[in-house]
């Protein structure tokens, strides 16, 4: 099979040792999958078990998960006092089977081990790889579906989404499974005058059981971009016939069977609360306004495409005349209605984030990978010139590291100099040599580059990166006070990563409300947010409050951009 990225290969191993190992890997599916497993864990681990819990999410999801295993109630869903019902329960309990085994295996300090908490998404990011690649074998040869699935396994969002305990690689993982099987029904070669022949039960399973996997993890989003694109099929042939292929009436059963359970617990626990507040206010609410100051006016998805899929962002301009031109082949039919219906839909949701699209990706990836097999990348100049951004971006990622560690830590992050150098020269080779050796060769140099990158930013720039997490220091003021139970208030600071990591029972309030707390026993500490420190001394003076003072923590409140400094009390008659 001809493609852009098979010219003659170069003699010496620097220029060609990348499409050298490309090729090995394309031989089999089982060389294909060890490569794009290799790649994954190179992309996804770097910083994954020392970068701390980061605020708001990913804390949120990891301490509700947490508070599970304390009570062991399993049904519902809580943060602290407050129920949490904006998600269903399938990523707590992934996350809970994980801690729970690591507690029977004598891990230590188990429940506030983060990385723990985000195996569920490192394992649903290098699954949605693999289903990738199998989802791209039933458009384009095994080579290029290695090459659509090593853009998602280096693109910048499922890099994010691998290092952050929440659903999002979960629910992508799930959505591929469903999408490769439903393109399997759709291009079986089929007469019109016979009789539709179904898939095997052991392909309907699949697609029946990752479509109630990703309702127990993330609610009806992915029957949305499942049935959308169905739908939009279904009209384009003038029939739905070919949906029976999935023996629906066996497979919705078995979908029920598997989602109904905990659905009716919750409904017998909360009664109409669960569905009022996720499906009311987090999904509905979505629709109507902005939540959490994530709106965003339609067009965002389309300008930041550039950023969440690079660096195979570069070639989805040269794909698209191409891609345009075979709209109406059953494969580029198939792709464009998983793509499009949806992409419009989240472009007119008013609350925008990065990766709600992430579930669209895959058909982007497979259609350009298809045009970069049947060498019909576009090859007009102004097209062609989008490549150098594969040298202009790492150096833009450099200078951006640099500046926010020199804003934030006050530091350089010098260590980091040499693998950013990398990932420029990397993306220099990529630029330069696209016209000789294709965009196969140079697209695999800029996933290099893209790897020096993950490793500078995630594994030396994050985790040393403390003052952007306040709740490490403040958790080990506790660890360190030689009290069987210290038990802290919090005024002014709120991020869940506290909650998580000093204890369950840390109590939120206000200056007032830490003095009082601060009052009430021994071994009792009291975080108090600079702006409010002068309302805590007027109320410990009025109640004749005794108190030691702590140290005062400098941070930076990544979930607002905010510089804070928080000071630290202590009840006197903690040690």
């Amino acid at each position: 099979m001809t493609t852009t990225g098979s010219a003659a290969p170069r003699p010496y191993w620097p220029a060609n040792g990348l499409g050298a190992l490309f090729d090995f890997a394309a031989v089999s599916h089982r060389r294909a999958a060890a490569l794009l497993v290799l790649v994954s864990l190179l992309m996804f681990l770097p910083g994954f078990f020392y970068i701390p819990p980061v605020d708001r999410d990913e804390a949120y999801f990891a301490q509700a998960t947490k508070q599970m295993i304390e009570t062991g109630d399993y049904v519902d869903i809580r943060y602290q006092d407050d129920v949490r019902y904006r998600k269903p329960v399938g990523i707590y309990w992934l996350q809970a089977a994980v801690v729970n085994t690591a507690e029977y295996l004598r891990f230590p300090e188990a429940r506030t081990t983060i990385w723990l908490y985000r195996i569920p998404s490192l394992v649903g990011a290098i699954g949605a790889v693999l289903t990738t690649y199998w989802c791209a074998l039933a458009f384009v040869g095994r080579r290029a579906a290695t090459l659509a699935a090593l853009m998602m396994a280096v693109s910048t969002i499922l890099g994010t989404e691998a290092r952050l305990a929440k659903t999002d690689a979960v629910l992508l993982f799930t959505i591929v499974a469903a999408m490769g099987i439903l393109a399997r029904a759709y291009l079986r070669p089929r007469d019109s005058a016979a009789p539709m022949e179904p898939l095997s039960w052991g392909q309907a399973a699949v697609f029946w059981t990752a479509l109630a996997a990703g309702i127990l993890v993330k609610g009806p989003v992915n029957l949305l971009i499942v049935g959308l694109a169905a739908l939009l099929l279904s009209i384009l042939e003038r029939s739905g016939r070919w949906l029976f292929a999935l023996r629906p009436f066996a497979g919705i059963i078995w979908l029920f069977l598997i989602v109904l359970p905990w659905f009716v617990a919750i409904y017998l626990r909360a009664g109409s609360a669960f569905f009022a507040d996720s499906v009311g206010h987090d999904m509905l609410g979505k629709l109507a306004g902005a939540q959490e100051t994530h709106g965003a006016p339609p067009g965002t998805y389309f300008v930041i495409f550039f950023a969440t899929f690079y660096p195979a962002s570069i070639l989805a301009g040269l794909a698209a005349p191409a891609v345009w031109r075979m709209r109406r082949e059953p494969a580029a039919r198939f792709l464009l209605a998983w793509l499009v219906p949806s992409w419009l839909i989240f472009e007119l949701v008013v609350t925008k984030l990065p990766h709600y699209v992430l579930p669209l990706y895959p058909a982007i990836a497979i259609l350009i990978a298809g045009a970069v097999e049947t060498d019909v990348l576009s090859r007009r100049r102004w097209l062609v010139w989008g490549a150098a951004w594969w040298f202009v971006a790492p150096i833009l990622i450099s200078l951006a590291i640099v500046i926010v560690s020199v804003m934030v830590a006050r530091d350089l992050a010098l260590p980091a100099w040499p693998f950013l150098a990398g990932a420029i020269i990397c993306g220099l080779f990529a630029w330069q040599l696209y016209d000789e050796d294709g965009a196969e060769r140079s697209f695999l140099r800029a996933s290099a580059g893209m790897a020096l990158i993950a490793f500078a930013f995630y594994a030396l720039m994050v985790p040393w990166f403390t003052p952007a997490f306040p709740s490490v220091a403040l958790a080990s003021i506790l660890r360190n006070a030689h009290c069987v139970h210290p038990v802290a208030a919090s005024a002014g600071y709120e991020e869940p990563s506290l909650v998580f990591l000093a204890g369950t029972d840390t109590r939120m309030t206000d200056a007032s409300g830490a003095a009082d707390f601060l009052g009430g026993g021994a071994c009792r500490f009291a975080f108090v947010d600079a702006r409010q420190e002068r309302a805590f001394a007027l109320r410990a003076d009025a109640v004749g409050l005794r108190y030691d003072r702590g140290p005062r923590i400098e941070a930076f409140n990544i979930s607002n951009g905010k510089p804070l400094t928080i000071a630290v009390f202590s009840s006197a008659a903690a040690p």
